[in-house]
């Protein structure tokens, strides 16, 4: 998340895909565990998260996010709307990886 909000801050143009486990990073519970592992009073994460939902093109597997987190699409239940991501699969990460000049994967 650190590399994503320096790559935001130094101006670069930046998408994240969150797929199988990486989907926790979008459910509120998990964040907060997250920032409670920063520092009993942290909002580290949250911040990270709210620069990275404001300023990068997010896509994310809904198949991925029903097996993790077990929400169906249209149940707002993640820390983004539904409607500010690009819901793809397989394919979109293949076009995704293609397109871009840099990839960091984590």
């Amino acid at each position: 998340l650190a590399c994503v909000g320096q790559a935001i801050s130094d101006g670069h143009e930046v998408s994240v895909f969150f797929a199988g486990a990486g989907t926790r990073l979008l459910d509120e519970e998990f964040i907060e565990e997250l920032n409670q592992e920063m520092g009993p009073d942290s909002n580290f994460i949250t911040q990270l998260m709210e620069n990275i939902i404001a300023n990068a093109v997010l896509y994310c597997s809904f198949a991925s996010v029903k097996s993790t987190l077990g929400y169906s699409e249209g149940d707002d239940a993640l820390i983004v709307a539904d409607d500010q991501i690009e819901w793809s699969g397989p394919p979109g990460v293949i076009k995704l990886s293609a397109d871009s000049e840099v990839q960091l994967v984590y």
